[in-house]
């Protein structure tokens, strides 16, 4: 399996943005699709983004379009998360995804997870 470390994240006030980077080690990376989730306290953990293998189509659950971008560089081997207009909703610890034979669209499905990192949105 894919290994996944991500950086970036922490504390902003809101309407602030973050970025959050993801990379990846030990498998051919451009073989995954990857995505973001996250999981806020007492919450099961949720789908944010998905991008395809190629970078060529991207999903994203409906309350964060229009604010956060995925996207990936498999020359880098990494995946990023671009957060704008961030709002207190969003605070969350975020987690990257590899998924190796699907879109990376549920939990059931992802092969790799990441540490996960910490967005706190403050109003």
């Amino acid at each position: 399996q894919v290994q996944l470390v991500q950086s970036g994240g922490g504390l902003v006030q809101a309407g602030g943005s973050l970025r959050l980077s993801c990379a990846a080690s030990g498998h051919t990376f451009s073989n995954y699709a990857m995505g973001w989730f996250r999981q806020a306290p007492g919450k099961e953990r949720e789908f944010v983004a998905a991008i395809s293998r190629d970078g060529s189509r991207t999903y994203y659950r409906d309350s964060v379009k229009g604010r956060f971008t995925i996207s990936r560089d498999n020359a880098k081997n990494t995946v990023y998360l671009q957060m704008n207009s961030l709002k207190p909703e969003d605070t969350a610890v975020y987690y990257c995804a590899a998924d190796r034979d699907n879109s990376a669209l549920t939990v059931a499905r992802i092969d790799s997870w990441g540490q996960g990192t910490q967005v706190t949105v403050s109003s």
